[in-house]
C-alpha cells in the first residue's frame, strides 16, 4: 500500500494514465523528494519491472530520493543500481548514470565507488557502439557535476582524455570542454 495514491496509476491498463503517473513521480522526486520517501520500497520493487519505462522511472526516482535518504536505504541498493550500468541496454544505463550522479551528489561517501563504476562504462557492450558512445556522453555530463572532486583524479582525467577521441562528436566536445574546465579549476 502506497502513501501516495497516484502511484497506483503505474498499474493502470490505460497507457496515458500510467505514464502520467510516472512523470508525476519523477517531478515530485526532483522537487519534493520527502513527499515520496515513504514510498521508497515501492520504487525498489519497480526496479524488477518488466515494463522498461516503469523501471527507468524507479531508477530516476530512487536517485532523487537519495537527497532525503536518512534511513540509508540507498546503501543496500547501490550494487543493484551499479549492475544496471552493464545491462547492455543504453536507456537503462543512461537513467542509472543520472541516478548514480544524484546519489554521489547527495551521499559523498559513495563518490569514489560511483566514479570508478561510471568510467567502466567505456568497456561495456550495448546494442551498438553508438549506444555505448551515448552512454559515455552521459558519464561525461555526470562527471562535470564534480569538478572539484575529480580535478586531480588520474583515472578520471585519463578517461576524459580517451573520450576526446570518441567517434561521437558531442561526446568528444563535452570531454574536451570538461578537461579545459578542470585545468582552470586547479
Amino acid at each position: 500500500m502506497t502513501k501516495n495514491t497516484f502511484l497506483n496509476d503505474f498499474f493502470s491498463k490505460t497507457t496515458k494514465i500510467k505514464y502520467a503517473g510516472t512523470k508525476k513521480a519523477i517531478a515530485i522526486s526532483k522537487d519534493n523528494p520527502g513527499e515520496l520517501y515513504p514510498d521508497f520500497d515501492f520504487f525498489i520493487e519497480l526496479l524488477n519491472s518488466e515494463n522498461q519505462i516503469i523501471k527507468w522511472t524507479a531508477i530516476q526516482v530512487i536517485g532523487n530520493l537519495s537527497r532525503v535518504d536518512k534511513r540509508k536505504k540507498i546503501d543496500k541498493l547501490l550494487p543493484k543500481l551499479i549492475g544496471f550500468l552493464n545491462c547492455g541496454e543504453m536507456i537503462t544505463a543512461n537513467n542509472t548514470i543520472l541516478a548514480l550522479s544524484e546519489i554521489a551528489l547527495n551521499k559523498s561517501e559513495y563518490q569514489e565507488k560511483i566514479f570508478k563504476e561510471l568510467i567502466k562504462v567505456e568497456h561495456y557492450n550495448y546494442d551498438t557502439l553508438e549506444c555505448r558512445n551515448v552512454a559515455l556522453g552521459k558519464v561525461v555530463l555526470a562527471l562535470g557535476k564534480f569538478k572539484d572532486e575529480i580535478k586531480d583524479r588520474k583515472d578520471i582525467l585519463e578517461f576524459l582524455e580517451r573520450q576526446t577521441n570518441n567517434t561521437r562528436a558531442s561526446v568528444k566536445k563535452r570531454a574536451i570542454k570538461l578537461l579545459e574546465k578542470l585545468k582552470q579549476y586547479k
